[in-house]
């Protein structure tokens, strides 16, 4: 028996294929795909289709839904931690960010994560599967239904690495942008990747203006070894190589994440070490003051080493902010709910 599509990992071009195949006008396609980033959950909500056209649709294809497992929101800055259940019982996470320039979603591209980095929980367990571009979009669908609010920014960077997920994640990009549904633009959208390489330059050639987020966390091959297994395969030199390919073909700014590590990765040497890797591109560094895992031996680096690594990037020349740490009071980071709902 042919398996059912889901209607919602189908790009609005591949949506007027399917209608066409099943003889029914292209039009149908703009219809369904404003119904389907709407929430519907139901082919019977589809009021502007025939009964027999909803009925032929409930025999091929389905929507996607899925449910919250369970939800937190920070009684500090109103952030609000979400541990999702898809359709299959698997289990993802999704935060949403208020700030005053909108309200901002932070979605999961994957169930687990293969990229192995040492400080993170989104990993612990490994990769179970990738997420469609319908369950990415139902993230922000959803969560927009419940919060009664409009989204205005989104980031890749919940669990899972989207360049490993990739066709998928172009797919979910495509789908969120177009004016039909969401029409979230491609510049209030943040992807974050460990440093695929392959990736990062297939993505400079999308001709999609979205910010790219490269999470580098050392100043040398030697830290980032011990913390990033990934850099075995793409060390620092390449992935700044692919960086720089991303800035000249887009001409956008890239972020450089870089987790505040106490003790491994936070001194003054570290900051002058990143500062002349990094002098004279057109990038922007994040310091991360690292969430405290239990599983993991790492912690926090101190509010005045965050500050002094900040002061020598910046005396170089090197624009540099340190994130602000919301819901702390709620395991914000990624994988931390996921993890603990699983030990239960």
């Amino acid at each position: 028996m042919e398996q059912k599509v889901n209607l919602k990992d189908l790009t609005f071009d591949e949506l007027e294929k399917f209608f066409l195949n099943i003889h029914q006008p292209k039009y149908r396609a703009k219809q369904v795909f404003q119904w389907l980033h709407r929430g519907v959950t139901d082919f019977d909500q589809l009021t502007n289709l025939s009964k027999e056209l909803r009925h032929q649709l409930k025999e091929i294809s389905y929507i996607s839904t899925l449910s919250i497992a369970e939800k937190y929101q920070s009684k500090l800055d109103g952030t609000i931690k979400y541990l999702l259940r898809l359709n299959d019982g698997n289990l993802i996470e999704s935060v949403i960010m208020k700030y005053k320039h909108g309200i901002s979603i932070c979605i999961s591209t994957q169930v687990g994560c293969r990229m192995g980095c040492n400080f993170c929980a989104s990993t612990i367990g490994g990769l179970v599967r990738h997420l469609t571009p319908g369950e990415m979009i139902d993230q922000v669908i959803f969560l927009q239904k419940d919060i009664q609010d409009r989204i205005s920014n989104i980031v890749l960077m919940g669990i899972g690495e989207p360049l490993d997920n990739y066709d998928n994640v172009i797919k979910f990009l495509k789908n969120v942008n177009h004016p039909a549904g969401i029409n979230i633009g491609y510049r209030h959208i943040t992807l974050s990747t460990s440093g695929l390489v392959p990736g990062i330059i297939k993505l400079s050639k999308e001709n999609m203006p979205i910010t790219l987020s490269v999470s580098l966390h050392a100043p040398n091959d030697k830290i980032r070894n011990t913390i990033m297994p990934v850099n075995r395969s793409y060390n620092i030199d390449k992935v700044l190589e692919a960086c720089k390919i991303y800035t000249e073909i887009t001409k956008r700014r890239i972020t450089f994440e870089y987790a505040m590590i106490a003790g491994v990765n936070d001194s003054a040497e570290n900051a002058e070490e990143l500062s002349t890797r990094i002098k004279g591109m057109l990038c922007h560094v994040n310091l991360i003051p690292i969430n405290k895992i239990k599983e993991k031996e790492y912690s926090r680096s101190s509010d005045k080493k965050i500050n002094t690594f900040k002061a020598i990037l910046e005396k170089k020349g090197i624009s540099t902010t340190v994130r602000r740490e919301l819901g702390g009071d709620i395991n914000a980071s990624c994988g931390q709910l996921r993890r603990g709902h699983s030990e239960n």
